[in-house]
Formats: structure tokens, sequence, C-alpha cells
């Protein structure tokens, strides 16, 4: 097994655990500081791979064939429908979502997750001072 198919795996293994630890969760908001780690994780990773394969290989890899058009479209209508997803909580918040989305559009998942954990812990700071 080469060490892409193992980091394959793993990022399944771990999609899975998410998705299950997502439907047995009664959680009301999310983790700031999980969603913090996991963007820091992988804009590391990212870099890595830019570094060593360069930044052209993201285009060489979504134009390559009919298989990698299909990933990048998937890519594209995912993002845009998690920011559609949490645009409102995030100007209810208080964010300018603007910038938040320029940031989503050229980063995807790293600049999703980073917004995640600004929402949730903006959210946690009103949960507890309406508390107080």
């Amino acid at each position: 097994m080469t060490p892409t198919e193992i980091l394959t795996i793993a990022g399944l293994a771990a999609g899975i655990a998410a998705l299950v630890w997502v439907l047995v969760s009664n959680r009301i908001t999310g983790n700031a500081m999980l969603a913090a780690m996991l963007s820091a994780g992988f804009a590391a990773f990212t870099a890595v791979q830019i570094w060593q394969d360069g930044i052209v290989m993201f285009w060489t890899n979504h134009t390559a064939n009919l298989t990698g058009v299909q990933v990048w479209w998937d890519l594209i209508m995912c993002v845009t429908i998690a920011l559609f997803l949490i645009a409102p909580r995030a100007r209810k918040a208080g964010m300018n979502v603007l910038p938040w989305a320029l940031f989503v559009a050229c980063t995807a998942s790293i600049g999703l997750l980073a917004m995640c954990a600004r929402l949730f812990w903006l959210e946690k700071a009103a949960a507890e001072k309406t508390a107080a």
C-alpha cells in the first residue's frame, strides 16, 4: 500500500468517525478549538502538498479528466452549501461575512473551518454573557 493510499484510507476513517460523532452528539454549538485545530492541521498538510507538488498541481488534478472535474465541482458545491448554511448564523453573531466568504473561496475547507471556529467562539461568548 502506498503512502497516499494510506492517507486516503485514514481520511475516510476520520470522516466516518466524524459523521458518527455528529449523528450521536447532542451538541447545540460546535467546538471552536476543534474547528481551529482542524483548520490549522489541514492548512499545514496543504502547505506540505504545495511545497512537494506545487500550486499548479491543484489545476492539473482538477482538469486532467472528468473525475478531476467532478471532484472540483463537488468541492465547490459542498463549500457553497456550507457557507450558505453558516452565513445567517455568522451574521447573527456579528461576523462580517464578506471577508470570511472570500477566505473560504480561496482556501475551501481551511477557511470554512476557521470561520466555524470563530462562529462557535462568538456563539459561546454570547451564551455565557446571556447566562451571567
